[in-house]
């Protein structure tokens, strides 16, 4: 006999939450700080790998979004980089050997700003002191020396030109730097037309002596060019030297300031030699025209050209950084190179690199998201060298092809000394241990943040605590005792557990604002469980549409699902739908037809291609049921069809299974199933039925059906014994329930399933017999008679009416 199966009570459906408790933790908040609730294994993790300072301890977050990663992740490194020594500062100066190699400088805390206030000092000290400096009376003595010098080399050549000119009676004259020679009559240089009026014989005379004397005044000023690259030449070696004179005390007191710091010494010497050729080049008057003058910015090139370029700076006695990068490109994570256009040439200069992420983070910690850092193959493979190298990995080649062949940057390296931390989903951190061996080598702790926290007083207590502290200072409000416990068993129901809670904590404190917005629109300032349950039932409508068409189709016939009567080898499963952030259970008709033939148990679902893997298995093992529970006498033979009827879309998991084997042994045995119930559940070739996900919201889905039609008080809902604990029913369906209108069945094997479906006793196996006319006995006579019809036992015996007549003698 199979026991006879009641249906659960309320106090099953549903956790219970005492008031008195919460009450008691409303006036007493936790007494300790609580940054943070459960998770204890994943803030183990976190803090073994803050106390390791060696490399290759870096984190991987490992668990889902909601759960709180980021938010303990930040408090812990924010409680721990307090402990940690202010990292140095760092910045570019010009390398003015090779301008493509910027040369990286440290500094401490709060050093950098100074030095680039002294270099901007300095520079502005410059831009005042020249051009005027070269004003200076002594400058221009010195100057007028070197000029009087020149002119009387040019001025003595000229004259011994002039002499032998007077000599030849030609006048040599001398206007703007040109010379000219003309003939002399009577004492009187002769103009064009006179000399014409000479006679032929004078003019050759003065001709040949014209032309001798230009070579002799060629010949006298020969040393022209010479003279003056010596003059010029001098004169810059004067000009550099005013401007060192000038320029030098000021260098003197900067490198007496920074004489403690050996890469400052380095720069100011270089800055000191170059500092003298940009000052002949910018700002000597002699240099530029007077158009050029008005438009040019001396100081804005001197500082281009000599100012530090700080990446990162910090304020003496300041925490190690912890940095959030939401955006993890290649130039984000370890800096860029900007470029300028000018006529159409892409340049840079040192004063043009960017600090990444790595940058701002050295000496601290970095938080980014692993999903968005592997979207991009280059940057997973610059972080993992930076890392193994432990240099910034700025000089890529791949981050500058983007400009071709034009003037680019290598910057020294920057050394690193950063903690990583990737916050990612379980199924990622496996696929990239699978695919990269060196992962495992540079991420070494694993911080596993769970789905569930193990429901307990203590838990409850610090629940309690958190949301108060939430609503008093974010949403300025109070909330019940009621409100609270509703909110404990939401949080079962997003865990699915009667005795754990929910690890998705931010989807509480989600749905405490939204319920604080309903408790203004009443006028109130206190939160109670109606407002909650308003949030609850607003946000269900807001992403509601889907599954109420569907339920509408069903109303109106589109759909073709039963809940009165009895039907042969139909039956109804229950099926739950995620979409998007929701999810939501909807029944569907399974249908099962069986007929003599050999093709065994065909799903309809693989053959069309809608039924996935899982799904696919579940069917499969609907086999392996029926040889192991009724074919051991003969061949398992038959052909049968199973179906989710008007499915239309992709298919998986087996919680369909056990509806299946009720469909098909509905089939097989004729018998039919009350359509007033539906079931969910898997099952394994010896007829035991598993658990399934989803249990709620499948129960919730068949009972709105049911309740739309009008409850009969017949109407329920078969789920896995297994499943007992994951209940926690919406309180609607716990009153249908309690006042009998609606049934949850939990059952454990097939055969309890077929004596709630088909109102029969499913028949234990008693010496190799089952009882007359239960369903496990019509079963095994059906299959045992289509394997007589396949395999021809029943056609060889009809063909011979001697063998019957035998039969009824005998």
């Amino acid at each position: 006999m199979t026991k006879t199966i009641k249906p659960l009570s309320s106090e099953q459906l549903a956790p219970s939450v005492s008031l008195p408790h919460i009450s008691t933790c409303m006036q007493n908040p936790y007494p300790d700080p609580l940054p943070f609730i459960g998770q204890n294994r994943a803030q183990s993790a976190l803090d073994f790998a803050l106390g390791m300072e060696l490399p290759g301890y870096n984190v991987f977050v490992m668990g889902e979004a909601a759960t709180g990663r980021f938010t303990m992740v930040k408090d812990k490194l924010e409680a721990h980089c307090k402990t940690r020594p202010t990292p140095k500062e760092w910045l570019y100066v010009n390398n003015y050997d090779d301008h493509r190699e910027p040369i990286a400088l440290f500094m401490q805390a709060g050093e950098s700003k100074v030095l680039a206030d002294d270099i901007d000092s300095f520079l502005d000290e410059v831009v005042d002191t020249f051009p005027a400096a070269f004003d200076n009376p002594g400058y221009q003595r010195k100057k007028k020396s070197l000029d009087r010098d020149f002119d009387n080399k040019y001025n003595a050549a000229l004259s011994a030109v002039e002499e032998l000119a007077a000599k030849k009676s030609v006048a040599m004259m001398e206007e703007k730097g040109v010379v000219s020679f003309a003939p002399v009559v009577d004492g009187k240089a002769l103009d064009d037309a006179e000399f014409m009026a000479l006679e032929e014989a004078v003019q050759e005379h003065f001709f040949d002596a014209i032309e001798k004397l230009e070579d002799c005044l060629i010949e006298a000023l020969i040393e022209l060019p010479r003279w003056k690259r010596e003059s010029s030449e001098k004169l810059r070696e004067l000009k550099k030297t005013t401007i060192e004179l000038a320029t030098k005390p000021l260098l003197k007191a900067l490198e007496h300031k920074y004489a403690s710091h050996i890469g400052v010494i380095r720069y100011l010497k270089d800055l000191r030699v170059e500092i003298v050729d940009a000052v002949l080049d910018w700002l000597d008057d002699d240099s530029s025209s007077e158009e050029s003058k008005d438009d040019f910015d001396a100081k804005g090139m001197l500082s281009d050209f000599f100012a530090p370029n700080i990446l990162v700076e910090f304020k003496e006695g300041q925490a190690a950084p912890v940095v959030y990068e939401p955006n993890p490109t290649f130039g984000n994570i370890f800096g860029k190179i900007e470029y300028a256009n000018a006529h159409g040439t892409l340049i840079t200069s040192y004063r043009s690199i960017q600090p990444g992420a790595l940058h701002r983070a050295n000496g601290g910690y970095l938080i980014m998201d692993a999903d968005k850092v592997l979207a991009n193959a280059q940057v997973w493979d610059g972080l993992k060298l930076s890392l193994k190298t432990h240099q910034i990995k700025n000089d890529l080649p791949y981050q500058d092809s983007s400009v071709g062949s034009s003037f680019t940057l290598k910057p020294q390296l920057i050394p690193l000394d950063v903690k990583i931390i990737l916050l990612g989903s379980r199924d990622l951190y496996y696929t990239i241990g699978e695919y990269d061996e060196e992962f495992g080598e540079l991420f070494r702790v694993l911080a596993d943040f769970d789905y569930y926290l193990p429901d307990s007083d203590r838990l409850q207590y610090q629940f309690v605590t958190k949301v108060q502290e939430y609503c008093e200072q974010t949403l300025k409000c109070a909330l019940t005792g009621e409100a609270l416990a509703r909110l404990l068993k939401f949080s079962y129901r997003q865990a699915e557990h009667q005795n754990k809670l929910s690890a998705r904590f931010a989807d509480v404190l989600e749905l405490v604002a939204e319920a604080s917005y309903y408790a203004k629109q009443d006028g109130l300032s206190e939160i109670d469980a109606p407002h909650i349950d308003e949030a609850i039932v607003g946000k269900q409508y807001r992403t509601g549409q889907l599954s109420e068409n569907m339920l509408s189709d069903i109303e109106e016939g589109h759909t073709l699902i039963a809940t009165d009567g009895e039907a042969v080898g139909k039956v109804n499963g229950l099926t739950v739908l995620h979409i998007g952030d929701t999810a939501f259970g909807t029944p569907a008709r399974i249908t099962a037809t069986v007929y003599a033939g050999a093709d065994g148990v065909i799903d309809v679902e693989r053959e069309a291609e809608l039924g996935k893997s899982i799904h696919s298995k579940g069917v499969m093992l609907l086999t392996g049921y029926l040889g192991n529970k009724y074919a051991q006498s003969f061949s398992l033979t038959l052909s049968a069809n199973i179906a989710i009827e008007q499915s239309y879309g992709f298919i998986d998991g087996d919680s369909a299974s056990l509806a299946e084997l009720c469909g098909l042994l509905s089939a097989i045995t004729q018998l039919p199933i009350d359509q007033s119930l539906a079931l969910t559940g898997s099952i394994n070739q010896h007829g035991e039925v598993q658990a399934v996900g989803g249990v709620n919201e499948k129960i919730e889905g068949f009972f709105k059906l049911c309740k739309m039609r009008g409850l009969t008080g017949r109407q329920g809902v078969i789920i896995p014994r297994s499943n007992l604990i994951n209940l926690v029913l919406d309180d609607e369906v716990l009153t249908a329930a309690q006042q009998g209108r609606f049934h949850i069945f939990a059952v454990a094997t097939v055969d309890e399933a077929l004596s709630l479906l088909m109102q029969r006793e499913a028949g234990v196996l008693v010496n190799g017999q089952y009882p007359e006319q239960s369903i496990n006995a019509l079963a095994l006579a059906r299959l045992a008679q289509i394997a007589d019809v396949v395999n021809g036992d029943d056609k060889d015996a009809e063909s011979d009416p001697s063998t019957e007549q035998e039969k009824d003698h005998s």
